[in-house]
Parts: structure tokens; sequence; C-alpha cells
């Protein structure tokens, strides 16, 4: 059972808009309402692939109630903790005559040391059968970044495989501990860099540089340039296919679900590269976030390219 851990679960509102201008009214044309989350949104994708998963982490009020319902209507599995305050809503604007988006979070959910021993215990137990680890995102305020130290290390300890996804500081915390797979995106590389990752070469050099320091093999997205893997004795790059993108919320999320399916299924972490990024496709063409189907998914696989990269001499 793939299992995935939030420590911050979050429902997204999606405003389209036609152009963007300050200090007017803007007339949304759609308003859609959408899981968030990194490993949530990776649990309810494996759910739309008919891949069970075991969703844990924290969820609190009206929102959290949401997050489990979207959850269910894919078949997943829930067992999160109910803490204070509220689940995030975040709001997402997608101005559609520029074809760009922002995305507005604000912090709400609140735990206990209580609350995170009830978690710890929990996902202990649920590392008994796990056949691969999904963390990532955010962390509520009251928690410190070495939670992702300590819970990759405690798969680690038991031999299941973890897939990590965080921003920093949480990243370089959860790295401190060896994760088998990262999945950053541009800016997420960048701040762990310490400077733009501008190109695929740039992204290339900072990926290898975390395999000879940490012997984690990270899964770059890169937004309208794809994709790079960059692994233990090869690197690809995965060119973006040429679709009508609707909304790019949640793309990273279905690498990090393909990426947990193959290492899951102990198939070559190629397969999962693949299915990944199709999934990505596919959720770019739906308006919601992490929203997608599988028949598209379907469609979209095998077309998906790995082209054997090695930067410029």
């Amino acid at each position: 059972m793939i299992v995935t851990v939030t420590p911050n679960t979050s429902m997204d509102m999606t405003y389209f808009v036609p152009s963007w201008a300050l200090s007017r009214t803007l007339r949304a044309t759609r308003v859609l309402e959408s899981i968030g989350g990194k490993p949530t949104d990776a649990s309810y994708i494996l759910g739309e692939l008919g891949i069970p998963s075991l969703a844990l982490g924290f969820c609190a009020g009206g929102a959290g109630e949401s997050i489990k319902g979207f959850l269910r209507s894919k078949g997943v599995t829930i067992d999160f903790i109910q803490v204070l305050g509220e689940s995030r809503r975040n709001l997402i604007i997608v101005v559609e005559d520029a074809g760009a988006q922002t995305a507005i979070t604000a912090e709400s959910l609140i735990t206990t040391e209580e609350h995170l021993e009830q978690l710890r215990v929990k996902y202990q137990e649920a590392l008994a059968t796990a056949t691969c680890v999904v963390l990532g995102g955010t962390l509520p305020k009251t928690m410190r970044p070495e939670f992702y130290t300590e819970f990759v290390a405690l798969a680690r300890e038991r031999s299941v495989p973890v897939v990590l996804d965080a921003v920093e500081p949480n990243l370089s915390a959860g790295l401190r501990s060896g994760p088998q797979y990262v999945k950053p995106n541009q800016d997420e590389l960048s701040q762990f860099a310490g400077f733009r990752v501008s190109t695929v070469e740039d992204a290339y050099h900072v990926g290898r540089a975390m395999i000879e320091r940490y012997g984690t093999q990270p899964i770059i997205t890169l937004g309208e340039y794809g994709g790079l893997a960059v692994l233990n004795d090869c690197a690809y790059r995965i060119p973006p296919l040429n679709v009508q993108v609707e909304s790019a919320a949640g793309a990273g999320d279905a690498v990090l679900a393909g990426v947990a399916a193959s290492v899951a299924a102990r198939q070559p972490i190629e397969e999962g590269i693949r299915l990944g990024f199709a999934a990505a496709t596919a959720v770019v063409i739906m308006p919601g976030t992490a929203e997608c189907r599988k028949v598209d998914i379907d469609t979209f696989l095998p077309q998906i390219e790995l082209i054997p990269y090695g930067p410029a001499r």
C-alpha cells in the first residue's frame, strides 16, 4: 500500500478571470473547488488510476471534511487526525489572456505535540505494510522542518522507499535522511541551490550535486520546458506535450503519483516518470487542481519521451 502523509491539508478555489487589473472588480468566468496539498493530490490521482493508497496527516474544520470527501470519491483510504483551526483554503487566480496563474495561500491549521505524536504512531503502524511513502507540502506554523528529517528516517529504517516533495527549508530537512527520490519544481530547486535555476543544464548540475551529497535522485518539473530526471547512472529530459493548458495546479503532484506508483510496484523508475508526466499532462488540460481522467492519461502515456541527457561540454 502506498502511504501519503500531508501535514498541512488544503482545498483550492480556482477563479478564472479574462484579464487582470488593479483597483477594479474582476468578474470570474468560472469558479472551481478542488483538493490541494501535494501528497493528498497524489492520493487523489492514484485513485483515478485505480491504485490504492492510505492518506495520513492532519485536517480541520469544514475544509477538512471537504478534503476527505474528495479522497473518498476516488477510493482512497483515509486516516487523518482532526486538529484545531481550519484546513487551508488556497485561492488560485488564472488570468486567461496572459496564460498565467497565481496562488494565494494562508495559514490556518493548528497542531499540538499531542497531535504530532498521534500521527507518529499511525505512521509507524502504516510502515509495516507500506510499499512506498509520499511525504511533502508545507508545514503548519506549529511544526518545524525536522518533521521531515524524522519521518523520512522512520521509513528508511524499515527499508520503505520515500518520495519527497517540499519547499525549503523542509526540502533540505528531509534530504538529511536520504529519501530515494525528490520531486522539486523549478522554484523549489532554485531555493535549494541558492541561485535561480534558469536552464535545463542548471537543473542537471544541481540535481547531480544532490545525488552526490545525499544519495537522493531528483525528478524535476520545469513547467513549459517539461522535466528532467537526474538518476544515479543517467539522466533524461522529458519534453512537454503540445496541449492547451487550462490550469497547471497539481501537475507536479501527478508526477509525484506516477513515481510513487512505479516505486511501489518495483518497476523501473522510467515507467513511473512516463506515467507521472502523462498524468501531469492530463491534469493541465483540466481546470481544477489535480483533476484528471484516466482515459487521458492512457492516451498521453505512449507519447511521453525520455531523452537521454548530458550537459553541454
